[in-house]
C-alpha cells in the first residue's frame, strides 16, 4: 500500500478492509527517509506542555507527505493529551500549513473549536524558533477506601450508584435514564441527586463522593460531554459545567469530591483489580472510550479521547460524521466499526434499527457461529492488533483492558485472539511488554461505581 509515496507491506490485513493502512506503519516508513528535525508542542491547562521532536523530509517532492504526517501527529497529540496552543519549530512552510489547517476556517476547524471550548481559551498555532520544554503533572487519585463513600457512574442509558463503607459495597443500584435526548438540565441534576440520596440512605453518613462520567472534565468541571448533547449552550454553561459539584454541595455540603472521565475510572478499576499500574482501558461501545493510569498509579489529566485519533492512513478511510475527518478510532473500535463492516460481510442491516440494535443483530449471528459475523470480528481484531502497537508506542502501557458491548460474547473472544496473533506476527518486539485482556471476575467485583467511590481522599 502507498500513500504520498510512502510504501508499506503488511502481513496481516483485515479480511473485510483490504485498504486498511495502519497509522504506525505509515509513520515508521515515513521516518525511515526523513532527516530534517522539527518539533511540536501542545500547551494545555496549568501550563502543562507535551513535546514531540521528530523529522520530516523538507523537500518539494515530499511536501505533501510532510504536511500529512505533521497534521496526523498534531491531531494525535491533541486528542491524546489535549491543548489550546500548538507550537511548531523547524520548518516554516509546514508550520504555515498547520496554522491554516488548525484554524476555525481550516480542515481541522472541529478540532480547534472543540479544544477552545474545553480550555476556554482561543485556539492558536504559533510558529517559533524553539518549542517550550515538556511539563507534565499526573494526579494521584483513587484507591481510597476509608470511610463512607458514594460512587456514581453516569452512562448514556443508565446511571449506577454504590454505597461503599471502608472498601465494602453495602448497596448498589442501576437506574435507566435518558440524558442524551433530554434538553432540560434539571432532569440531569435531579437524576444525579436522586442517585446520591438513594446510596446515602444505606450509610450512617457520607464522607466523600466520586463521580465517573463520559466527557471531558477540567478541575471537576464538565467541559464537553455527550450526556448533555441536547442541552442548549447557554444552559450548558450556566447549569451543566458545575452540575456534579453543585449536586454534591447541595446534597451533602462541603465534603471531598472528585469528578473523572469514565475511561480513566475504568483504567483505575483495572489497576485496582490487577494490583498493578500502567493500565490502558479501552471501552468499545457507542464510541471508543479510553482511560489511562500511568506507571505511578496516577491519572494523568490527559484527554485520552482516542475516538478522534487517526488510526488509518488509507485515502478512502471512513468519515467520522462529527469531526468530518477520516480514519479516526471511533469507526474501528465501537459499534460503528461493526456496522461499517457488516454489509461487506454480506449481512444486511435494517436501516430503521438503532446502532445498538444493529450491533445486536451481528452479535446474535455470532452466537450462532455465522462465518459472516466472524469475519467482522476478525477484521476488528486486525485493526486492534496494529493499533495497540501504536498505542503502546504513545503510552508505554503494560496492560490493556478491553471493555464494552463490542467486546462481549464470542465476538470479543475473536477480536482478542486475532489481535494477539497480529501483535505476535507483526510486532514481536512487544512480546511480554504489553498484555491485552478482557476483564476478569475480580475487575467486575471492583466495578466502575466502586472505583469512582475511591477517587477523593478524605481530609485529615
Amino acid at each position: 500500500m502507498n500513500r504520498f509515496g510512502i510504501q508499506v507491506e503488511l502481513r496481516n490485513i483485515p479480511p473485510l478492509d483490504r485498504e486498511f493502512f495502519p497509522m504506525m506503519r505509515f509513520n515508521q516508513a515515513f521516518l525511515a527517509t526523513a532527516r530534517k528535525p522539527v518539533a511540536i508542542a501542545v500547551e494545555r491547562d496549568r501550563g502543562q506542555v507535551a513535546v514531540c521532536h521528530t523529522f520530516i523530509h523538507g523537500t518539494d517532492e515530499r511536501y505533501e507527505a510532510d504536511c500529512y504526517y505533521m497534521d496526523r501527529l498534531v491531531k494525535c497529540l491533541l486528542w491524546m493529551k489535549g491543548g489550546w496552543k500548538i507550537y511548531v519549530s523547524g520548518d516554516e512552510r509546514v508550520g504555515t500549513y498547520l496554522k491554516e489547517t488548525y484554524s476555525l476556517t481550516g480542515a481541522r476547524a472541529f478540532d480547534a473549536d472543540f479544544m477552545a471550548d474545553v480550555y476556554e481559551r482561543p485556539f492558536e498555532v504559533v510558529i517559533c524558533d524553539q518549542v517550550p520544554e515538556e511539563k507534565d503533572v499526573s494526579q494521584a487519585i483513587g484507591r481510597h477506601i476509608d470511610g463512607c463513600r458514594i460512587g456514581f457512574d453516569a452512562g448514556g442509558s443508565d446511571r449506577k450508584v454504590s454505597a461503599v463503607v471502608d472498601g465494602e459495597t453495602v448497596f448498589s443500584e442501576e437506574v435507566v435514564w435518558h440524558p442524551k435526548i433530554t434538553a432540560d438540565p434539571q432532569y440531569h441534576y435531579d437524576g444525579i441527586v436522586a442517585a446520591f440520596k438513594s446510596a446515602a440512605e444505606h450509610m450512617p453518613r457520607v464522607d466523600a463522593v466520586g463521580v465517573s462520567s463520559a466527557g471531558v472534565f477540567i478541575n471537576d468541571r464538565t467541559m464537553v460531554a455527550s450526556l448533555f448533547l441536547k442541552v442548549p449552550k447557554d444552559q450548558f454553561d450556566a447549569k451543566v459545567k458545575d452540575i456534579y459539584i453543585r449536586a454534591v454541595k447541595d446534597t451533602f455540603g462541603d465534603i471531598p469530591y472528585a469528578v473523572c472521565n469514565d475511561g480513566d475510572v475504568s483504567a483505575l478499576a483495572g489497576a485496582m483489580s490487577l494490583e498493578d499500574n500502567n493500565v490502558l482501558g479501552i471501552a468499545m461501545g457507542t464510541s471508543e472510550a479510553v482511560g489511562y493510569v500511568d506507571g505511578k498509579g496516577n491519572i494523568t489529566g490527559w484527554l485520552n479521547e482516542l475516538a478522534f485519533m487517526p488510526v488509518d492512513a488509507a485515502a478512502d478511510a471512513m468519515v467520522d460524521e462529527w469531526s468530518g475527518d477520516i480514519g479516526c478510532g471511533v469507526k474501528y473500535f465501537s459499534q460503528d466499526g461493526v456496522i461499517k463492516l457488516a454489509p461487506r460481510a454480506g449481512i444486511e442491516l435494517d436501516e430503521s434499527l438503532s446502532p445498538a440494535e444493529k450491533l445486536k443483530v451481528v452479535q446474535s449471528l455470532m452466537a450462532q457461529d455465522d462465518p459472516r459475523a466472524a469475519a467482522v470480528y476478525q477484521s476488528i481484531g486486525v485493526y486492534l492488533g496494529h493499533t495497540l502497537a501504536y498505542y503502546h508506542q504513545l503510552y508505554g502501557c503494560k496492560h490493556v483492558l478491553l471493555l464494552g458491548r463490542v467486546m462481549s460474547g464470542k465476538g470479543g473472544d475473536i477480536i482478542l485472539d486475532t489481535c494477539k496473533q497480529v501483535l505476535a506476527d507483526e510486532y514481536p518486539e512487544l512480546n511480554g511488554k504489553m498484555i491485552p485482556a478482557l476483564p476478569d471476575e475480580k475487575f467486575r467485583r471492583v466495578g466502575q461505581s466502586m472505583a469512582a467511590a475511591s477517587l477523593p481522599a478524605l481530609e485529615r
